[in-house]
């Protein structure tokens, strides 16, 4: 599944393995948590486990990860198997939503109409109160790009971070408007393969989650 790969033109790619954190305890299905801290929840814990088996014999070079505890934990489960160190990075936060922390979307959408009609068009205009807005998030996972021009053709890479700023690296990476990043749907534990080089990416698998068959 993972490794460095051949494309139709014989040019090898190094391949990109990222996976959104798991489940939290204070239930990131339900409440939009960005820049709050919160921990990985005990099904997120197993759901981590799997990503961790489903992985143990591929082979990864490096690992980074968002340095927010639902992501590192994430990644440190899946490290641990590898006997493996996580670069944790900034840059994959999710993005800060402001006054909105916390909320569900009904509470969103009855105390912040304005900001749900833009959310549903896509706009990519979109500015979380008190937060970030996309462009900011999307500035952000380009940033971390440049950690990715260390890394050698032949090399796997696992990335560990949040459904926003992994659906608009998606988009970077793929040289595609940032206003397509809700057309990416990634689920607690998932895992999306994508191989690139110097042309760019491609995305082989996206939103896996028969690992977590069972428990998701």
């Amino acid at each position: 599944m993972a490794g460095a790969s051949l494309t139709e033109k014989g040019k090898i790619m190094s391949t990109l393995l990222l996976v959104r954190h798991g489940e939290t305890e204070l239930k990131s299905s339900e409440r939009y948590w960005g820049h709050t801290d919160v921990k990985l929840g005990a099904l997120g814990i197993e759901q981590a486990e799997r990503v961790r088996d489903l992985l143990a014999t591929e082979r990864i070079d490096i690992i980074f990860s968002s340095n927010l505890e639902r992501a590192s934990k994430t990644a440190d489960i899946i490290a641990s198997r590898h006997k493996m160190e996580v670069i944790t990075c900034a840059e994959l936060k999710e993005v800060n939503f402001g006054e909105l922390e916390g909320l569900t979307f009904k509470e969103i959408a009855q105390r912040y109409p304005e900001v749900v009609k833009s959310w549903v068009e896509g706009k990519t205009d979109l500015k979380y109160p008190g937060g970030e807005s996309l462009s900011e998030l999307a500035e952000r996972a380009s940033n971390f790009t440049r950690r990715l021009k260390n890394v050698s053709p032949e090399q796997t890479v696992l990335i560990v971070a949040h459904s926003g700023v992994l659906r608009l690296l998606m988009c970077h990476l793929m040289g595609i408007g940032q206003e397509n990043w809700w057309r990416f749907k990634l689920d607690f534990a998932s895992l999306s393969v994508m191989e690139t080089n110097s042309r760019g990416a491609i995305l082989r698998s996206l939103n896996n989650i028969s690992h977590l068959g069972g428990i998701n």
